[in-house]
């Protein structure tokens, strides 16, 4: 894993100081005092001069001097790890430690350099003591990240994804946490594979998840062939019809996505509160001109999940197809409250504006669905790149009345 530290000599000084915050002004008098002053006066000019090297030797020198300088240790440790001289810092970081028990920024650059040179439990040890206690973004996040990677090469894959998870909500926009997020969920998706693979190849669960990684592949055919295999073998397999019956609407055979409806169906038999299905058949109906049907559908899906933006738009959708503009407009903005980024939406909201004469309303909703619009094109290159489902809120389902 890169390092996102700092590297230039000015901001490893900074570093360095960051790392002994707590050590007080006092304290760094009387380890300047007992510290030999050219020895001194010299690191503080090579550190000035970002001449790194040179002040290495004249620490070290401190050091040998004077073991208990915390100061020159620590400062030592930390222009030898980012020199990445590891085996060099390990001791450093350990003497600091030895008399400063809780500088928590220098136990996770030891767990870092312990790391590196091989030290696995050493380093888990001394990486898991630190992070609860680092205050800095961007240290608890990279010693997460450290951390995660140990996780991962032992397998533990539980607790690398439920460290990944707290990572995201601390730095939500970290590109790094989240491919590292993605990684983990790719492990633990194959790593649970072998396993099924295993202990059952041929039960229901294993045909159910081939057809999920095939639909991820882009191959459909083979997909429906697996669902319908897992239905044979357990037709009671919970979330199997309603899998089938997305695939076969993702489907380019028409054939297949003419059996969606029926399998969407077969899914709310088998689960009457599946408000997914209700969703997917309201959908299926307001695409076939069934408005009424369309409505009642879209209906029992809000019933069961009053928070559904998709159900909300598009019973909004149908009702201003109905001529019900008021009605419409209510759902409409509700589903954009609750997903402000949905293209189809804001298309539609801004129809119904300019049929009640909102004119302003509708110029501001046509600005919003024309930037989502663009976010959502360049989602869809990706995702068909990747053979990944389009991404939700495609604005190619929009049409006015």
């Amino acid at each position: 894993m890169n390092m996102p530290f700092p590297r230039t000599v000015a901001s490893i000084v900074l570093f360095s100081v960051a790392f002994l915050l707590c050590y007080c002004p006092s304290q760094a008098a009387r380890a300047q005092a007992a510290q030999p002053a050219d020895h001194y006066r010299k690191t503080q000019e090579y550190l000035h001069q970002n001449q790194p090297d040179l002040a290495i030797p004249e620490l070290q020198a401190t050091v040998a001097e004077n073991p208990g300088n915390l100061e020159a240790r620590g400062n030592l440790g930390v222009l030898l790890f980012f020199k990445g001289d590891y085996a060099g810092a390990i001791p450093q970081f350990r003497a600091a430690l030895q008399i400063k028990p809780d500088l928590w920024k220098l136990q996770s650059l030891l767990g870092m350099s312990e790391k590196r040179t091989g030290d696995a439990r050493g380093a888990r040890k001394d990486l898991e003591s630190s992070f609860p206690h680092l205050d800095e973004l961007k240290v608890r996040v990279e010693t997460g990240l450290e951390l995660i990677e140990l996780y991962s090469a032992a397998g533990e894959f539980g607790i690398a994804a439920s460290l990944a998870a707290q990572l995201r909500e601390l730095d939500p926009a970290n590109i790094q946490v989240l491919y590292t997020s993605y990684r983990i969920s790719s492990d633990m998706a194959k790593d649970a594979m072998l396993s099924l693979a295993l202990l059952a190849p041929e039960s229901a669960q294993m045909h159910q998840a081939m057809a999920q990684e095939l639909v991820r592949q882009g191959d459909f055919a083979n997909a429906i062939a697996n669902y319908r295999k897992a239905i044979a073998t357990d037709p009671s397999l919970p979330g199997v019809h309603y899998e089938l019956a997305e695939t076969l609407e993702r489907s380019p055979n028409a054939s297949d996505q003419a059996q969606a409806e029926h399998e969407y169906r077969s899914a709310l038999a088998a689960n009457g509160f599946d408000e997914q299905s209700e969703y997917h058949l309201g959908k299926i109906a307001a695409k076939q001109g069934n408005l009424q049907d369309a409505y009642d559908h879209y209906s029992s899906a809000i019933e069961l999940q009053p928070s559904d933006a998709d159900a909300l738009g598009g019973l909004g959708k149908v009702l201003f197809a109905m001529r019900k503009d008021d009605k419409a407009i209510s759902l409409l903005e509700r589903s954009i409250q609750l997903d402000p980024t949905s293209a189809e939406n804001h298309f539609l909201l801004s129809s119904v504006y300019r049929d009640v004469g909102r004119t302003s309303d509708a110029a501001r909703e046509v600005k919003e669905y024309l930037k989502y619009k663009k976010i959502i094109e360049t989602l869809q290159a990706t995702f068909k790149e990747m053979r990944l489902p389009p991404p939700k809120g495609d604005s190619s389902n929009v049409d006015a009345r």
